[in-house]
């Protein structure tokens, strides 16, 4: 196993935060294999690369010689985690959560080792838990302490609905590192509180408290908000090999380093070259380029990836466009967003405002490979592959 000083530099790379460092440092330093936990409800059937920021670092750990512990949250899927929102989540069946389960575990495989990842689903031990183990566990936190978290703050001084269920989530996951006696629990920064959660009912249980490593969210190929499939601002892990070429490569140059750093298994010192590289003069589009043949080799195959950039015309379905699309500038003189008809029209995409409500009613518009309605807003500061029809296309730049 790696000193105690090389799995810092590994761990350390890309995180936000670590708390506590010396908690995680003495968990280090005892030498023996930790059990490393990180829980993903299955919400939705598909993950996308804003998820793997987190798997690629559960990949680094398990490569330092740790174990880990990827928890499925059947239990929780079924109340939804109201981190962020601004209202309650509609629950889903328990059919639809054990379809996604399923993908889920496909699709983490393409990163970590199977033969070294154990896979829970915290349903084996929530679901045996009576009324009045619910009613001790809700006793360790009080209303006040639950409306210290930002999103059930804003609700509640919002006068929005917040459900009894809500406040039963970080209590369970909290649990949940109870019952897999994590010694690290990694989450995005936005799960601070359900992650301190975990270190207090650990030690209510005896158990000593787990060190939380939280990482950053990764923003969204828009380069400003959240990557989120809702958004279309994703790139999806079963994403077909060109349209995943096409995405990386028409990503705003702003977002390069980011994405390298969170999401490519490349050295530092890799890294640092191709920074000088584009300091001296190389095309931006070719880094961009070499990160897409990276995630495509990973999520698909080496073949895939050589063959991903070459153009295939009208060919769709096969997630492919044209790679020569032409760029066009559009200034939006102020605004913070702009309906989508108006930058089709703007962009030369269609003759008349007509023809874009025709093409928008008809599903013939799409951002970023996914179809848009009429309702869809640009924003400003961003890149968008725009298709209009079959046949016409442009890397749009909002200014």
């Amino acid at each position: 196993m790696p000193s105690v000083e090389e799995s810092l530099k590994v761990i350390k790379r890309g995180v936000e935060e670590i708390l506590p460092e010396e908690g995680l440092v003495k968990k280090l330093e005892s030498g023996r294999k930790l059990r490393i936990k990180a829980g993903f409800d299955p919400t939705a059937p598909d993950l996308h690369l804003g998820h793997t920021v987190l798997i690629n670092k559960l990949k680094q750990l398990q490569d330092l010689g740790h174990e880990i512990l990827f928890l499925i949250g059947d239990f929780t899927g079924l109340i939804g985690d109201p981190t962020g929102k601004s209202a309650t989540r509609p629950p889903l069946t328990e059919a639809q959560v054990q379809e996604n389960a399923l993908t889920y575990k496909e699709q983490v495989f393409k990163i970590l080792d199977e033969e070294k990842t154990t896979v829970m689903f915290n349903s084996e031990w929530m679901g045996k838990k009576s009324a009045a183990d619910m009613i001790q566990l809700a006793g360790q936190f009080n209303v006040a302490r639950m409306l210290e978290r930002d999103d059930f703050k804003k609700r509640f001084k919002g006068g929005q609905s917040i459900a009894i269920h809500e406040f039963l989530y970080p209590l369970i996951q909290g649990y949940d590192s109870v019952a897999m006696e994590a010694d690290i629990e990694l989450g995005g920064t936005d799960q601070r509180f359900n992650l301190l959660a975990g270190r207090q009912l650990q030690e209510h249980f005896g158990q000593e408290p787990q060190a939380i490593i939280m990482m950053p969210i990764l923003e969204g190929l828009d380069g400003v908000k959240k990557m989120s499939k809702s958004l279309g601002n994703y790139v999806g892990i079963n994403d077909k090999p060109g349209e995943m070429f096409q995405k990386i490569v028409s990503m705003p140059d702003s977002l390069i380093w980011r994405y390298f750093e969170l999401l490519s298994f490349k050295t530092i010192e890799e890294i640092e070259a191709l920074k000088t590289s584009v300091e001296q003069g190389a095309n931006p589009r070719d880094v961009k380029m070499e990160l897409a043949r990276e995630l495509i080799t990973r999520f698909h195959d080496a073949e895939a990836a050589e063959n991903a950039h070459k153009a295939a015309g009208n060919r769709l379905a096969e997630g492919e466009l044209p790679e020569d699309i032409p760029e066009v500038e559009i200034d939006f003189d102020g605004q913070e967003e702009m309906p989508i008809s108006a930058v089709l029209n703007k962009a030369g995409l269609v003759k008349n405002s007509n023809a874009a409500r025709d093409m928008l009613k008809s599903g013939s518009v799409k951002v970023n490979q996914e179809a848009v309605e009429s309702t869809f807003k640009v924003q400003v500061g961003s890149e968008y592959v725009i298709q209009a029809g079959k046949k016409k296309f442009a890397k749009v730049k909002t200014l």
